[in-house]
């Protein structure tokens, strides 16, 4: 009752591979790039006629069909609620998390907004799997891992002191040793909001003991651009702590 039968099928039949080949090589990204705005019409409860198209371009072998699909499955996640995210969103997620950096970077941008839509243990288990974002297909891709970082720093508040300790401390002390100076510069910025959500959950004892490793690490470092790393460290956390005394006066 929303669209016309014949208009809904003349959709659904563009990741045919065969319209593909006498039509338009780009349909299936076409196709892709319109299905959030479809399942916007349709509404959550008509997903089921969009599922098996989505599956569909999920795994298709052009990369580009799969990248769009991954810039934008965290608004059709909006669209979908929950419940039908964690049951068929999901697992499509995990196999881009897992694709081309082409791919990967579509899911990354889009990391937070994506995983505080999941139940916390749904989204605790992605814990486990942030360190991967740090590996590359491109050592050379630096905005990679500049866009990590900037997410991390989104993410944090969706983890309590312990999880942050356990899994994300140890990607920030990795980016900090980058061998590019721009993600280094953001991870400086991500170790202090680190400290930060420490201190703000009464987290103190893991606080200290990220400091102790942070001098241990780059104050004594033997290498100078150890130590200026934590000099940036501290200039960025003044900072940040100068900004939070103006705001609270």
């Amino acid at each position: 009752d929303i669209i016309p039968q014949p208009l809904l099928d003349q959709y659904l039949s563009m990741t045919d591979p065969a319209r593909a080949q006498t039509v338009d090589t780009e349909i299936a990204k076409h196709c892709a790039y319109s299905l959030p705005g479809v399942a916007l019409t349709l509404g959550r409860q008509n997903w089921h006629c969009l599922k098996d198209t989505y599956e569909t371009l999920a795994s298709d072998v052009q990369w580009k069909v799969r990248r769009t699909l991954a810039f934008s499955i965290h608004e059709l996640a909006v669209i979908l609620g929950d419940q039908l995210t964690a049951a068929d969103l999901v697992p499509i997620f995990n196999g881009f998390l897992k694709d081309l950096d082409e791919v990967r970077i579509g899911v990354l941008k889009h990391l937070y907004d994506f995983l505080k839509l999941l139940h916390a243990d749904k989204r605790r288990e992605y814990l486990y799997q942030l360190q991967e974002f740090v590996v590359t297909d491109n050592s050379r891709n630096w905005r990679f891992r500049y866009e990590l970082a900037e997410q991390l720093i989104l993410i944090l508040e969706l983890y309590n002191p312990n999880d942050v300790y356990d899994y994300l401390r140890h990607i920030a002390l990795t980016l900090c040793s980058d061998k590019v100076s721009e993600v280094r510069w953001i991870s400086f910025k991500l170790v202090v909001a680190i400290l930060r959500k420490f201190y703000a959950n009464n987290a103190s004892a893991l606080g200290l003991n990220f400091i102790n490793e942070l001098v241990v690490r780059f104050r004594h470092c033997s290498k100078w651009v150890g130590r200026q790393a934590f000099a940036f460290i501290c200039q960025v956390g003044m900072f940040s702590l100068c900004i939070s005394v103006c705001t609270l006066n």
